[in-house]
């Protein structure tokens, strides 16, 4: 796994070792920074469900001003920090040990992007958005991206304040974008 593009292009970061995490393909990622790649520039980033934070890390690469990395395995945290500092990010990075739902109400400021790649069997998606309904960090332009497996139906999220504003399909996983209704 690498950085894409950006100031630390190329550059490699460690992983998680085992089935516990599950790296974004690069071909994935590329896709995805493809269709939010006016978004990122200067903008505050989340990496909830971090992993390795190559999410969060290839943002600031791209130009976010800060990335709030959440994960509540000490592995992936270990990833996550020797990433952080391999890359020179470290200045630009917080990282919030804590489970997802907590996490998100860690984060102390408004987020431009939101990006959630929680386990696919966990089914987490609605506590964490739940939970994003009662923090600082959900702003009401606040986009919120969430990677799922291809056949995960997302019609509950309106039931929680949100509108799917647009899924792009891979062969077998998604990224689904979210924003909170307007009130």
């Amino acid at each position: 796994m690498r950085v894409i593009a950006g100031t630390a292009r190329s550059l490699p970061l460690v992983t998680p070792k085992g089935e516990g995490t599950r790296p974004t393909t690069d071909r994935i990622k590329e896709t995805l920074f493809n269709i939010i790649q006016t978004y990122v520039p200067g903008s505050v980033f989340a990496d909830v469900y971090a992993g390795s934070g190559g999410i969060g890390i290839e943002a600031i690469s791209r130009g976010a001003s800060h990335a709030y990395f959440i994960d509540n395995s000490r592995e992936a945290l270990g990833c996550i920090k020797d990433n952080i500092n391999f890359t020179k990010f470290s200045d630009k990075s917080t990282i919030i040990s804590a489970d997802a739902q907590v996490g998100v109400l860690e984060i102390p400021v408004e987020c431009d992007i939101i990006f959630m790649d929680p386990p696919y069997e966990l089914h987490s998606e609605a506590s964490v958005l739940s939970a994003l309904t009662h923090s600082r960090a959900l702003g009401e332009d606040t986009l919120i991206i969430i990677e799922a497996d291809v056949n995960r139906d997302f019609s509950f999220v309106e039931d929680l304040g949100f509108t799917v504003v647009r899924e792009k399909n891979y062969k077998t996983n998604k990224h689904v974008f979210i924003r909170k209704e307007n009130q």
